[in-house]
C-alpha cells in the first residue's frame, strides 16, 4: 500500500520591522517609526530567497505602514508568486481598539497594500493574534468589510493573546452579518500543555517541539498546520532595544538559529499559501 500523500501546511510571514512589534510599544512611539533604522526590506528579501530555494509559496500578512513606505517590496512579494494579506496598518492590538478605530485601520491598511501590490487583499491577521474573547466583534467588522478569511485566533492560553477553548482546525465562523473562514494558529497538545507553532515558539523551544506539533496534526488528524514567522527573526544583527526582560527573551532568543531551523522545517514538511491550502476566494500574486 502506498503512503498517504504529505499534508500541505500553511506557510505565513508577518511583514513588520523589528521596532514595530507589540513588545516594543512601550519604548517605541509610532510617531518615531521613521527615525529608526529600517531593516524590513533586507530581511524580507532574505525570506523570499529562502522560500524560493525550497519552492515554497507563502501568504505574506503585510503591515499597511510598511506597504506605504516600501511599495517596491510589496511588488517583489507579489512578483515572486506569493499571496498577500493584511496585518493592519499601525500594528495595534485589536482589543485596545473600538470597532470604529479598528475599521478605520483595516481600511487604511487595505488601501495601502492593494495600491502597492496591484492585487486584491482577502485575508487578515491581527497584530499579536489579538482577536480574543473580548474582541470577537472584530470578526463582524471583517465580514462587513468583505474579508474571506481571518487568521487571528490562537487556541492557547497566553498573557497577550489566545482563546484556549477555540477550535484547533480551520472552520467557518457564522456571525449575524455573514461568515468567514477562521484559520487558527497551530498548537499541539499533551494533556493541558499546548505547544504553539511559529514565531518565538519556533526559536525558543527545541526544534523537536515544532516537528512534534505539526506531525500530530498532519499524521493523527490529517489536517494542515499553520506556521508563522517574521522577517526580523532572520536578522540576528538587528539593533537591540531596551525592552523589559521578558520581551527581550521573547524577541532576541536564538535569532541566529532561525534560518537553519527554517531550512529544516521546509525540508521535512510540505507548505503552501492559505489560498492554495484553503481555496476561499483568496487572491494570489503573479506566478
Amino acid at each position: 500500500m502506498s503512503a498517504a500523500p504529505r499534508v500541505r501546511n500553511v506557510m505565513s510571514v508577518d511583514v513588520e520591522d523589528y521596532f514595530q512589534v507589540s513588545a516594543m510599544e512601550g519604548i517605541v512611539s509610532r510617531d518615531e517609526w521613521t527615525t529608526y533604522e529600517s531593516r524590513v526590506v533586507d530581511s524580507t528579501l532574505r525570506v523570499l530567497d529562502l522560500l524560493a530555494a525550497h519552492k515554497v509559496t507563502a501568504t505574506f500578512f503585510i503591515l499597511g505602514w510598511v506597504a506605504d513606505q516600501y511599495p517596491a517590496l510589496v511588488r517583489r512579494i507579489v512578483a515572486a508568486g506569493h499571496e498577500i494579506a493584511s496585518h493592519s496598518y499601525w500594528h495595534r492590538l485589536v482589543y485596545t481598539l473600538t470597532p470604529e478605530t479598528f475599521r478605520e485601520d483595516l481600511r487604511r491598511a487595505r488601501i495601502a497594500i492593494e495600491d502597492a501590490a496591484g492585487v486584491a487583499v482577502h485575508g487578515y491577521r491581527a497584530p499579536s493574534f489579538s482577536i480574543t474573547e473580548q474582541s470577537l466583534w472584530a470578526l463582524d467588522v471583517l465580514i462587513d468589510e468583505g474579508y474571506a478569511y481571518d487568521s487571528s485566533i490562537f487556541p492557547i492560553r497566553h498573557d497577550r493573546y489566545g482563546i484556549p477553548s477555540a477550535p484547533r482546525k480551520a472552520h467557518r465562523v457564522i456571525r449575524s452579518g455573514g461568515s468567514l473562514l477562521e484559520i487558527p494558529g497551530t498548537a499541539g497538545r499533551v494533556g493541558n500543555v499546548s505547544v504553539a507553532v511559529g514565531g518565538g515558539h519556533f526559536r525558543i523551544l527545541p526544534y523537536a517541539c515544532t516537528r512534534w506539533a505539526i506531525r500530530q496534526l498532519n499524521e493523527t488528524e490529517r489536517q494542515p498546520a499553520m506556521f508563522y514567522i517574521h522577517p526580523w527573526e532572520f536578522d540576528p544583527a538587528q539593533p537591540r532595544l531596551p525592552a523589559p526582560p521578558l520581551s527581550r527573551v521573547r524577541h532576541y532568543t536564538n535569532l541566529g538559529r532561525t534560518e537553519e531551523r527554517f531550512h529544516r522545517l521546509m525540508e521535512e514538511f510540505a507548505f503552501d499559501s492559505i489560498a492554495s491550502v484553503f481555496p476561499v476566494g483568496a487572491g494570489h500574486g503573479a506566478s
